[in-house]
Order: C-alpha cells, then structure tokens, then sequence
C-alpha cells in the first residue's frame, strides 16, 4: 500500500502531469505535493482547492439520489471526484474514504495538450483507493 509520496510520484508518471497534492478538504492544507502548483505556490492551491471540495462534500444537491449511498461498512463520500477544466488544463480532484474521517483528496493538475483525462480519472480513482496515511 503506498503512502502520499509515493503516491503522488505514481500521479506524475500520467502522460501531461504538471502537479499533484494530497489536501485535507477540511483544513486546506497540503499532506503532501509534487511538481508545479498553478500560480507557483502549492500551499494557496491546496487552500483553493480545498474550498471547491468542501463546497462539493457539504452540498445536498450532490448526495445521492437514495439518500443513502453504496451501504458499505466505509461510508462513501457524497461525491467521488471533481473535474474542472480550464483553457489550457484539466484539474481533477479525487477524494480518498479512509475508515476514520474522510477529509482527503488527491488533486491532479494535467494539461490539456498531453494530458489524457480518462486515464488520469481512472488512475487517480485506483490511487485513492491503495493510499495509505499515517
């Protein structure tokens, strides 16, 4: 099981990687980071990031249809991932459940050129599952 460095290092083996964060949505910091942020400062992208993603996990338009999520023992997280998409790049931000609290996401800044969105959303998805913190 890899841990946030390794992690993030497998992120930006993607085709078109740029940066990588492991952020906690909750305080806004980075756990973790990689390659470029936009704007050049990973500490202000993990924090803007972080506010999309609790807007996202807090917003009942988001929850699931049933209201109830996938019945697992691990409680889902109302949303899976995020996408954004700008001119020049996608920004994709996955979140990680863990057992204790779920306040996790991988974000990965990929352009638009080299970047193959699919392969990172899939990637990301099976990241988030083996990532281990601690």
């Amino acid at each position: 099981m890899p841990g946030i460095d390794e992690s993030l290092l497998e992120a930006m083996r993607l085709p078109g990687a740029r940066g990588a964060l492991v952020v906690d949505w909750i305080s806004g910091l980075a756990l973790g980071a990689v390659g470029e942020a936009p704007g050049g400062d990973a500490e202000a992208t993990a924090a803007e990031t972080a506010e999309l993603a609790r807007q996202a996990m807090e917003s009942g338009t988001l929850a699931p249809a049933d209201g109830h999520g996938t019945g697992e023992t691990v409680k889902a997280p109302p949303v899976e991932d995020l996408i954004l998409t700008s001119a020049d790049a996608y920004h994709l931000l996955r979140f990680v459940v863990t057992t204790f609290d779920s306040t996790v996401f991988l974000y990965l800044w990929l352009d638009r050129a080299d970047g193959n969105l699919a392969l990172a959303r899939i990637r990301l998805s099976h990241m988030a599952d083996r990532l281990v913190l601690g």
